[in-house]
């Protein structure tokens, strides 16, 4: 992944930059929407999620059974009943519906967290080094050390209860590692330019360059890191709502699965059950997985087809 607008952080401030003028930020607009859409792994992949995303807003509109109304059991897929029904005779889609919202809400909540997290401590240590750096540094070596699942489980062991929003909290204050030395590293190599050195003669504070000189020349690479960990985020809150350390009276796409484990939806042939779920969290991580791999060819010119 490669960080947008290099050209200008290579450039000193005083000296003319090649495309600069009034003209520049709009040809670079064209010429980034120019190579997103004709880039197909982008289009497939925001689709996919696009879909998810639209279908968990209205889908609610559809629903046409309550999340806790009884039917016949185990009912196969029809026009009353969409997904069919489970065990006990509540409808499938129903709780697909609700399950996909939860879970794409607490992915979302882990994703922006960790990136909020990992940008704050990486741009502090790129940008100041010597001890603060070392201290951040062995700080994120610890927290690599404990495995997130295995720390998020000891947590909910503590804790009475969990929402939608704490569990999403959690997941952000235990997946937040890489994406601090991802940072930090492309920090590190922003810090020796001579825009970042002008701006200290200037008299320009810490914080007033990280914001304005060194995040915006990162910009597209920190979209990239957000991506990434929200379907993350989504895959570590259907591991943990599988082991049954989800929201108490909750509903979500990893509950769902751990229902139809534990009421044998696989060996009773109740496919209709377990297979929603399952082919929605793979479609979106894996829609999150392509769109990642698209904008890199889109923002890097030398991955671009042309």
């Amino acid at each position: 992944m490669t960080v947008l607008g290099t050209d200008e952080a290579t450039a000193d401030r005083g000296a003319p930059v090649a495309g600069a003028g009034a003209g520049a930020p709009k040809r670079r607009r064209f010429e980034f929407l120019y190579f997103a859409l004709r880039n197909k792994k982008l289009i497939i992949g925001l689709s996919v999620v696009l879909l998810f995303v639209l279908f968990a807003i209205f889908g609610p509109l559809f629903v046409q059974h309550p999340l806790t109304a009884y039917g016949p059991p185990r009912h196969t897929p029809s026009g009353t009943y969409y997904f069919g029904t489970d065990y006990f005779g509540l409808d499938v889609f129903t709780q697909f519906v609700y399950g996909l919202r939860e879970s794409l809400f607490v992915g979302l909540i882990g994703g922006c967290g960790a990136t909020v997290i990992g940008m704050t401590l990486g741009f502090i240590s790129g940008y100041k080094g010597g001890l603060i750096d070392e201290g951040l540094n062995v700080l994120c070596n610890v927290e690599l050390t404990i495995p997130g699942l295995v720390l998020l489980i000891l947590i909910a062991g503590f804790l009475h209860h969990t929402s939608p929003l704490i569990e999403g909290l959690l997941i952000a204050c235990t997946t937040w590692t890489w994406s601090m030395r991802a940072i930090r590293a492309q920090t590190f190599s922003l810090v020796s330019r001579d825009f970042v050195g002008l701006a200290r003669l200037s008299g320009e504070k810490s914080r007033s360059i990280i914001v304005r000189e060194i995040a915006p020349n990162m910009s597209s690479y920190l979209f990239l890191v957000f991506i990434l960990l929200f379907g993350g985020s989504i895959l570590v809150a259907a591991s943990f709502d599988f082991l049954g350390l989800g929201p108490a009276g909750g509903m979500s796409l990893g509950i769902m699965m751990m229902n139809a484990a534990d009421w044998s939806a696989l060996p009773l042939h109740t496919w209709w059950w377990f297979v929603p779920p399952g082919a929605a969290i793979t479609c979106v991580v894996g829609g999150l997985y392509l769109a990642n791999v698209g904008l890199d060819e889109v923002f890097n010119p030398k991955l671009r087809e042309l």
